[in-house]
């Protein structure tokens, strides 16, 4: 018989920042971080008992149906983030200000999750570089602060130019995050495995923009498969995240691996050694196994 998820008095909204992973919807973390025998249309909840928030890597390959986002309205707690993509159609489709009419639809769609869309990501490709500018600032002028985080790709806007300076003098006056993306510990590892390779050809490989330019600084850790080897790149982040929460922000925080199984012990990793820089966070729950899960009530 599957057996029940339990965890402590512990709610995820007594965090002073945002954690979580790529995603919800991992089979491979049934007896990890769900339960053996634990059903699909149990994980968001499971989840959002460890976690409160979750990248939306889904939507930047399609949008939801309307039923989808109906199911996650009614499922999602009010305490869980959603940092819906923009779909790719959108970001790597062409002119972005040929996108605005897509962009609004998108937002109509997802609108059901109220709050818990905070912030919107746009992802943009490699070769949106310094002369298409012009498009982003016509693109973000309907957003307000807080409401979008963007990602750049292209060199020019980490050569330390004044192409970079003009991105983030854009973004900062705006309110509007640039993710910081770092991926050193993935492309530090030397391994064979077919997983790993995949990661290391499609992740690109960036300096680091430790930038904050709202109160929701937005970080994106890509890690290497052995835990222990992630530390070293993690400390700088960790003093950095400790940092901006004493500051009054609120980071938002997300870890993956190469294929993503261990990515919420990882981001439990990072919760561990973050309580050691600010003593008094809470810690995440203990998780332990007692009865079936169909008596959660969670269906």
């Amino acid at each position: 018989m599957p057996n029940r998820f339990w965890v402590s008095t512990y709610t995820p909204n007594m965090l002073p920042y945002y954690l979580g992973c790529p995603s919800w919807s991992e089979p491979a973390w049934r007896g990890s971080l769900y339960p053996d025998g634990s059903r699909t249309g149990d994980f968001l909840a499971l989840y959002a008992r460890v976690f409160n928030a979750v990248e939306g890597n889904t939507t930047f390959y399609a949008a939801p149906s309307a039923a989808t986002v109906a199911r996650w309205a009614e499922r999602m707690p009010a305490h869980l983030r959603f940092c819906a993509k923009l779909p790719r159609e959108i970001s790597h489709g062409g002119d972005l200000r040929e996108q605005l009419s897509a962009s609004e639809d998108f937002r109509r769609l997802l609108a059901p999750l109220g709050a818990r869309v905070a912030p919107f990501w746009l992802q943009l490709p490699a070769s949106f570089g310094p002369q298409r500018l012009a498009e982003l600032v016509s693109f973000i002028e309907p957003w307000q602060a807080g409401e979008l985080a963007v990602e750049v790709r292209h060199p020019a806007f980490f050569a330390k130019g004044d192409e970079e300076r003009r991105l983030n003098r854009l973004l900062h006056e705006r309110g509007i995050e640039r993710v910081c993306l770092d991926s050193r510990a993935l492309f530090s590892c030397d391994s064979s495995e077919a997983a790993v390779l995949h990661a290391q050809a499609k992740k690109p490989r960036l300096p680091l923009r430790p930038t904050a330019f709202s109160q929701s600084p937005q970080l994106r850790f890509i890690g290497h498969p052995e835990l222990s080897a992630n530390d070293r790149f993690m400390a700088p982040w960790l003093d950095k995240v400790a940092g901006w929460i004493e500051e009054g922000r609120t980071p938002y925080v997300f870890l993956h691996t190469s294929d993503n199984r261990l990515a919420p012990q990882l981001a439990q990793r990072f919760h561990q050694q973050l309580m050691l820089r600010l003593p008094g966070l809470a810690a995440l729950p203990q998780v332990q196994v007692e009865e079936p899960v169909e008596q959660l009530g969670l269906l």
